[in-house]
């Protein structure tokens, strides 16, 4: 199944539930709880739960997005757009975007 696929069927999968018109606050909740479970699952190595979180966090952005009127595939696609042309450099293992290695944005 192709990305847009997947993401319809969780589009439809909460409209069934009526999580598309819920409060966008008790989601946002949902997604620190995923978050804090992918923290966990790296800080112990479990590749299968870390898999797990990241599955369950692009669902409950889904269901976010839709809750405050957003396509999560434009988001998507507006952030890879923002950054699909950034230069920087590795530093102790994280990528430093050239503007703040500079010191300007």
């Amino acid at each position: 199944m192709i990305m847009n696929d997947l993401t319809k069927v969780i589009q439809q999968w909460a409209i069934d539930r009526k999580l598309d018109t819920a409060d966008p606050n008790k989601q946002m909740l949902k997604l620190g709880e995923e978050f804090g479970e992918l923290c966990s699952a790296m800080a112990r190595g479990d590749e299968w739960k870390t898999s797990d979180a990241i599955g369950d966090m692009y669902v409950v952005l889904t269901i976010l997005s839709m809750q405050l009127g957003l396509n999560i595939e434009a988001c998507v696609l507006a952030a890879y757009e923002e950054i699909k042309d950034r230069r920087g450099e590795m530093v102790n293992g994280t990528f430093i975007k050239d503007s703040d290695l500079n010191g300007c944005d």
